[in-house]
């Protein structure tokens, strides 16, 4: 164990081909890793794998890939049972040094419930499964979206009421009031801290946390106003403009961007999502 948010999985009785984890709204599993690569699946609900300061939504339509020795940890956004393939890394033809987003559609799906289904059992059957497995491994070109959390004491408390409540709209005037400091000192904070501005770090984290509801299939224009967007035309041009393409294209696995980005980009300007005020606007619907 490493701290209390993390510990590692690498003891002998861990060599399993396959397990399926029932999990509920809440029950997180803690940021940990293992020697072995992980393929991971959520046929029956969305869930949210963490790395670090990224995240990627895996669902129905979508695996991940997680290499051995990566931390990582797992965020279900509805009832769901995760289901994951373990393989040791000198039996695995893949080379993927990063979380990689796989296509789990047509018989993708189908057959990785066969091999959970296997288990460590009929090893000649699983050998032959497994090589079609490895035929059908398509990556998806999925962008993911960055936040960092800030350290200074008071910057961080509004991050974390924000990811609490992606749709407050207080501005930082607001917020500043909240927490007995200026706007521009908390912007100041922001900016040095997260790479960007207060309103750009809104903006993302109001997308990620679109992105469980928009995998569950929940109405775009819902999904909006849950994370604090007016309208859904305002929220799919901030979506576009963050992460390269449309949320039904994300969705699909088309469109996005190759590059997992780890640094924020620079803010991209004035967000048509946001209402006027006196205070900094929003950037990006944040």
């Amino acid at each position: 164990m490493t701290g209390e948010t993390h510990f590692a999985v690498d003891s002998p009785a861990f060599a399993v081909a396959s397990m399926v984890i029932p999990l509920e709204p809440g029950g997180d599993i803690p940021s940990h890793s293992h020697p072995q690569h992980q393929l991971t699946w959520a046929p029956d609900g969305p869930l949210t794998v963490t790395v670090d300061n990224l995240r990627w939504v895996v669902q129905r339509s979508r695996a991940l890939w997680i290499p051995g020795g990566v931390d990582h940890g797992v965020v279900p956004g509805s009832s769901t049972s995760m289901l994951s393939l373990y393989f040791e890394p000198d039996d695995c033809p893949l080379r993927w040094s990063a979380p990689t987003v796989v296509d789990a559609t047509g018989l993708m799906g189908p057959l990785l419930s066969h091999l959970v289904e296997l288990g460590a059992g009929s090893a000649d059957h699983r050998v032959r499964a497994t090589a079609v497995l490895w035929d059908l491994m398509k990556p998806l070109s999925i962008a993911t979206i960055p936040t960092i959390l800030p350290t200074d004491p008071l910057a961080l408390r509004i991050a974390l009421a924000i990811k609490e409540d992606p749709a407050d709209p207080r501005d930082l005037e607001d917020w500043g009031r909240e927490v007995g400091a200026s706007p521009r000192t908390l912007s100041r904070r922001f900016r040095a801290e997260t790479g960007v501005s207060f309103s750009s770090w809104r903006t993302n984290e109001r997308l990620n946390a679109a992105l469980p509801l928009l995998g569950m299939g929940q109405p775009v224009a819902r999904v909006a106003r849950a994370v604090g967007y007016q309208n859904a035309s305002a929220f799919i041009t901030a979506f576009r403009r963050e992460v390269g393409t449309t949320p039904a294209a994300y969705f699909r696995g088309s469109g996005a961007p190759s590059v997992i980005t780890q640094t924020p980009a620079q803010d991209p300007g004035p967000d048509p999502a946001s209402p006027p005020a006196s205070a900094p606007t929003p950037t990006a619907g944040g």
